[in-house]
Formats: C-alpha cells, structure tokens, sequence
C-alpha cells in the first residue's frame, strides 16, 4: 500500500473513531445527564442549562456554538484539529436530536434528586473517555475544549485538561443560580448540589481524559548503575523480554569505571526487574514513569 492510501486510512479511521466518540456522548448525555439537574461541564454544560430553562435543545445549541468556534479554530489552531472538531460536533448535535424524538424515556437513568452522584460518576468516565479519544486523533468535543487547546498553543507548558477544570469551574458556579428552585412561597433556594455534582463531573472527565492521552502507553525506566551489565542485561532479556542501553561511566567519588543501564519495562514488571538487581552486588538503580512509548517496545525481536 502506497504512503499516500496509507495517510487516506489513517485519516478515516479517524474520522469513524471521532464520529463514535460523538455518538457514545449524545447517548451519555441522554442516558445520564438531561434527566438529573446538573451542568456538566463547559459550553455544553452551559447549554444543558438553557435547555433545563427553556427548553432549547442541546443538540441545536451545540451547532450554534461550535460551528463559529470550529471556523475560529480553522484559522488560529489548526486546521485538521478544527475539522475533525467539526466532524464530531455535527454528528453529536444530529444524533442527540435524534435520540430527543425517538426518546429513550425506558433506558434513562433518573435519580430523582437522591442517588444524584451515580449519574455523575457514569457520565464523568464516559464523557472522559470520548475526550480522550478525540485528542488522540486531533479532535476535540467543541466548546472549552477548542478555547483550552488555543490557550494551550499559546502557552504549551500548561496542561490542557486542567486549563479545562478550570474553565468549567465557571460553569459550575453559574449552575448554582440556574438550578435553584422555589419553595411553596415562591421564595429562590439555592442549593450547592448542582455545583458539586458539575464540580465532581469535570474532575472526573479530565481525569479520564487524561489517563486517555498519557496513561495507556505508560512504562517504567529504570537507570542502573552496575559492575556486572552482561548479566544483568541477559536476565533482562531473557526473564522480561526487553533489552537495555550500555553507557560507559566513571564514579566520581571512586573514580572507578562502571556501566549504566538504561532499560524501560513494563508497569506490571516492576517487582520482577527488582529482583533481578537484588541478585547483584555493587548495584545502584533508580526507577522513572514514562508517559509514553514508541517503536519496538512490546516485545524484543527474537
């Protein structure tokens, strides 16, 4: 297969993966969300709140805001980001409208103001899952997201899920007004509830979110500082089935001559590398989290 049909796959199946991330949101939003009286987070948050109020549909709100907000993006970020963006804010917005008509009264999870937080904890990780999915592939969910990833352009050393958090703290206070309801005197109550449950919810979507992005290619790297290399690197490969870098090195107390190991590994090997080095003597490690890994790391080539 040709380069350029390989860039044309990659691209599609990018787009299905965007476009199933939109779809499993619209269900989250209809299973979890509508019926519970909570903003979730960002400009979706905000629009959950005007339909709660009006009446006004997500789903429509949704193409009012992100549409502008992707043609911004499109010119000041990126344009595959802002396209993909696109993608996946017309799919969500068109298939939310239609699961509103066919409606899913029998499947939606309704608390009725009690066991509010379940809702929550299940909209949360799913929401943070489609987050996820969708910066991997160069998208995002619209709304915050696209204003998080322009404040991240302009200042990449700040973390773009937090950048998020923070934004939808906002929304968070805003939906204390929004969802206080009368008393039999037509008096306003406020209530903090809303503004936990939307806190609770973005904490846990930029969590998972998060975890997404850096958490499923994580590994251990252990640096070692050993006179005995040879062996340590043949039950490396043989116990472990990875490999290891040899750095010469001189002590700079004892001046002596010593070899540095470099060797990263995977997460659920981390007791069995340990004790590897237990066996050695004049032995010196210390481990590191790596966020990600690339090229052949899953297994050493017989």
């Amino acid at each position: 297969m040709s380069a350029n049909k390989k860039q044309i796959l990659h691209n599609l199946i990018s787009y299905l993966f965007v476009s199933l991330a939109a779809i499993l949101l619209a269900f989250t939003y209809q299973l979890f969300v509508v019926k519970n009286g909570f903003a979730p987070a960002g400009l979706n948050g905000i629009a959950t709140m005007i339909q709660y109020k009006t009446g006004f549909s997500i789903g429509y709100m949704s193409l009012l805001i992100n549409i502008p907000l992707c043609i911004w993006a499109y010119f000041l970020i990126d344009k595959r980001f802002a396209k993909r963006s696109l993608c996946f804010c017309l799919v969500y917005s068109f298939c939310f409208l239609y699961l509103q008509k066919i409606g899913l009264s029998a499947f939606q999870y309704n608390a009725k103001g009690h066991d509010t937080i379940f809702p929550v904890l299940l909209s949360g990780v799913l929401s943070g899952f489609v987050y996820g999915v969708c910066f991997r592939n160069t998208a995002s969910t619209g709304g915050t997201d696209i204003v998080s990833k322009y404040i991240s352009k302009v200042k990449p050393s700040l973390n773009f899920f937090w950048i998020t958090f923070i934004l939808n703290t906002f929304v968070a206070v805003i939906s204390f007004f929004v969802y206080a309801k009368p008393d039999n005197n037509q008096n306003l109550i406020y209530d903090y509830k809303p503004v936990c449950l939307c806190v609770l919810y973005c904490f846990i979507s930029s969590f998972m979110g998060n975890y997404i992005i850096k958490g499923t290619h994580t590994a251990a790297k252990f640096t070692v500082i050993t006179s005995h290399p040879d062996e340590i690197t043949q039950d490396i490969l043989a116990k472990l089935r990875h490999s290891a870098t040899k750095i010469s090195a001189f002590g700079s107390y004892s001046n002596n001559e010593k070899t540095v190991l470099i060797c990263v590994i995977n997460k659920h090997q981390i007791m069995e590398f340990q004790k590897i080095l237990k066996k050695y003597d004049d032995t010196f490690s210390f481990s590191e989290t790596v966020n990600d890994t690339y090229g052949n790391f899953a297994q050493v080539k017989k």
